[in-house]
Parts: C-alpha cells; sequence; structure tokens
C-alpha cells in the first residue's frame, strides 16, 4: 500500500491558501499606502491574473518534459519568495511592477503540479483529497483573520513580513512532498476544436469570462471599499472569512442541489446572485447586515457557480480532453475575464467612484445571466436521472477554491 504524506501535502495546501489569505485582502491596502492610484494599483494586482493565462501551461510543460514536477513545484517556491522579496526594497512604480510579475509568474506554476501529485498519492484512496484540501480553507481563514487583527495593530508595512512568512511555509513544505509515480490516461484524444465549436461551450466560457470580471473589483477593491467607509480590518478579515465559510458550506450541499435544481438553474441563480451582491457592495456598504448578506451570497457567487461550471465541462469535455478543457477553464475565467476585471475597475475607480465601479461588476454578471440563458439549454447540461448529481459527487473531490 502506498504511503499518504497526508500531514506535508495538507502543509502545502494550508500555506498556499494562508499566502492568498494575507495578500488578496490587503494587498491593495498596502499599495494605497504608498499613494498609488487605483489605476496603478489595479494594473499591479492584475499580474496575477495575466500570469494565470499562461505561466501553469509553461511550467506543466516543462515539468513533463522532464519528469520532475516536485523539482518544479520547489523551484517556484524559491523563486516565489525571491520575486517577493522585492517589495521590501522597491518603491517605485516600474519597480514594483516587475516584482509583482516575477512573484505572479512563479507562485502561478506551483498549485496544478501540487493538484496532480496530490491524486498521484491518493491513486487508492481518492475520497481523501477533500480532507487534505481542507487544509487550504483552514489556512485561508487564519491568514486572512489573523493578518486583519495584527494590521490593526502594527503599520500596514508589517503585511510584508506575514505574506514573506506565508511563502516561506510553502517552501518548506515544497522541500518536504515526495514525488509520486504519474499515472497516463488511457482515453483516446477528442478534438479540442470540435467542442469548442459548440454553442453551448462557447456560451458556458463567455459566461465565465463574464463572472470573472464581475468579481474584479472585488478582489481588488474590496478591502479598500469598506476600510474606506470606516470598517476595522478584523473586521475586513471576518467578512472574506465569512464568505469563504458560506462557499464550504454551499459545496458541502451541492450534490442534494443538483438533484433538486439542476446544473442551468443552479449557474442562473448564482448569475442572479451576482447582480443582487454586487449592487448591495456598491450602494449599501454603510449598512453592516447588508454587507454581511452580500457576503454570504458568495457561497453562490463562488462555490456553486465554480462547481457547476466545472462540471460542465468536465460533461462536455470528455476523456482525455477533460484536462485540457479545465485548463481552457481556468485561464478564460480567472485569467482572462480576471485581467478584464481587474483593469477595468482599476480605471472605473479613479474615474465613476467605488458604487459604479460595482455597478459595473453587477453589469458583467447580467451579461453572464443572458450567455446562460440565452446559448445554454435545459438538456445541454441536465439529464433526468440525477447522473449530474453523480459525476458531480466524484468531481467535488477535484474542486479548488481561490
Amino acid at each position: 500500500m502506498h504511503a499518504l504524506p497526508y500531514w506535508r501535502l495538507s502543509g502545502y495546501y494550508f500555506f498556499y491558501f494562508a499566502f492568498i489569505g494575507a495578500f488578496s485582502p490587503y494587498f491593495g491596502l498596502y499599495l494605497k499606502s504608498l499613494s498609488f492610484s487605483a489605476w496603478d494599483i489595479g494594473l499591479l494586482m492584475s499580474q496575477m491574473q495575466l500570469m494565470r493565462l499562461f505561466a501553469p501551461y509553461l511550467w506543466g510543460a516543462l515539468a513533463d518534459r522532464l519528469g520532475q514536477r516536485v523539482a518544479i513545484v520547489r523551484l517556484a517556491g524559491v523563486l516565489s519568495l525571491i520575486g517577493f522579496s522585492l517589495f521590501f526594497a522597491v518603491r517605485s512604480f516600474e519597480a514594483m511592477l516587475l516584482a509583482m510579475a516575477l512573484l505572479a509568474f512563479f507562485w502561478s506554476a506551483a498549485l496544478p503540479l501540487v493538484e496532480t501529485l496530490t491524486f498521484d498519492h491518493l491513486r487508492e484512496q481518492p475520497a481523501r483529497y477533500s480532507r487534505i484540501r481542507l487544509w487550504g480553507s483552514v489556512g485561508f481563514i487564519v491568514a486572512v483573520m489573523g493578518t486583519g487583527a495584527l494590521l490593526d495593530r502594527l503599520p500596514l508595512s508589517a503585511l510584508l513580513w506575514v505574506i514573506a512568512a506565508t511563502l516561506a511555509g510553502i517552501l518548506i513544505y515544497a522541500l518536504a512532498v515526495p514525488e509520486a509515480p504519474a499515472h497516463a490516461a488511457s482515453d483516446v484524444q477528442l478534438p479540442v476544436g470540435e467542442i469548442l465549436r459548440q454553442r453551448r461551450v462557447r456560451a458556458l466560457f463567455a459566461a465565465c469570462v463574464a463572472m470573472s470580471a464581475a468579481h474584479g473589483a472585488l478582489y481588488v477593491f474590496y478591502s479598500i471599499h469598506l476600510a474606506e467607509h470606516h470598517y476595522s480590518k478584523f473586521l475586513v478579515g471576518c467578512l472574506w472569512s465569512l464568505g469563504v465559510l458560506a462557499e464550504i458550506v454551499v459545496f458541502f450541499f451541492m450534490v442534494g442541489l443538483l438533484r433538486r435544481f439542476g446544473l442551468r438553474t443552479i449557474l442562473l441563480l448564482s448569475f442572479a446572485a451576482a447582480i443582487v451582491r454586487f449592487l448591495m457592495i456598491g450602494w449599501a456598504v454603510d449598512s453592516v447586515a447588508l454587507i454581511v448578506i452580500a457576503q454570504l451570497l458568495h457561497g453562490f457567487t463562488f462555490g456553486a457557480y465554480h462547481a457547476a461550471a466545472i462540471a460542465a465541462v468536465n460533461r462536455w469535455f470528455p476523456g482525455r480532453s477533460q484536462a485540457r478543457g479545465q485548463a481552457l477553464y481556468s485561464s478564460l475565467s480567472f485569467g482572462a475575464g480576471g485581467l478584464l476585471g481587474t483593469l477595468l475597475s482599476g480605471w472605473g475607480w479613479d474615474v465613476w467612484g467605488a458604487a459604479s465601479t460595482f455597478t459595473m461588476s453587477a453589469a458583467f454578471a447580467l451579461l453572464g445571466l443572458i450567455f446562460v440563458a440565452v446559448g445554454v439549454k435545459r438538456n445541454d447540461l441536465d439529464d433526468p436521472g440525477g447522473g449530474q448529481a453523480a459525476s458531480f459527487a466524484a468531481l467535488a473531490q477535484t474542486s479548488g477554491g481561490k
């Protein structure tokens, strides 16, 4: 029986998502404290999405060619930490843009390779994936709440040390994670081009781009928006954590929701929830109760949406085309859509202000809803026998988070 390196894998996920918990909510605040404009902040933060367009493919191809996944993961850990260390020394926009690009290029390389390593280690017990991946959610919540509480007492420059600590943790566990034998699929490859020519596939991918673009302002300016309305950094961290908890709860009940409503209905509800959510964030920020409700809707706008989208892609890209289908989903949504939303929100924040920028986010969500409503039919996704729920039950083991 293959010995599962449970704690080494779990520790890697903990620190990988702890980095996101420390970086995403607060680094925009740090950049704002250095007097960068909203456009500058948006452009700097957009490097994380830009690199996700192509960096994972490049690193994955290198790992496949060399047959050295762990070596690439370890190299990415070292270079990510080196890239981020530049932030301690630089202050100009051009130097920070270079540092952010380096960090994003190397940091985005690791997770897809670690996911394949994890499933190769789990080949005899794949149901345990969720127990390993759970530590990523724990790491995010610990980091986002702990960092918020810390920054209420220390200057924002302390954030650099917190983020560096999470990157050091990633590197330590990267050095500890062992290689696992890769298992090649035996399925015949199907032509991805033919799949992409289907109307339903193009409509779904267009909707996914729109949904990620809708979240651009949230991931870059949400903390700034709350701070400008006198929310403490600890409360900001609690609200981010609340969104992750809502996502986990929705995901836990996803199989039952699929059996009752079907994939298409869940997608439509998720886009409708996003419209309401971003309007509430933009126009009702002074009401803590409404902001709490808006964060709870993250369970639909990310959790239910993401789960339904990857289940649809899994159905439409069969056999060995599944990996490429999921890669396209990730690059188009989190890469292209995230980049579009980040850049437009950075521009809109300076020109229109917060409320109108989040209204633009709601407009993107409405556009995505239209793409699904018009381009994806019920029989494209749902079958009367509930097969989609059974399919998702297995696929749920592979779904990540942020």
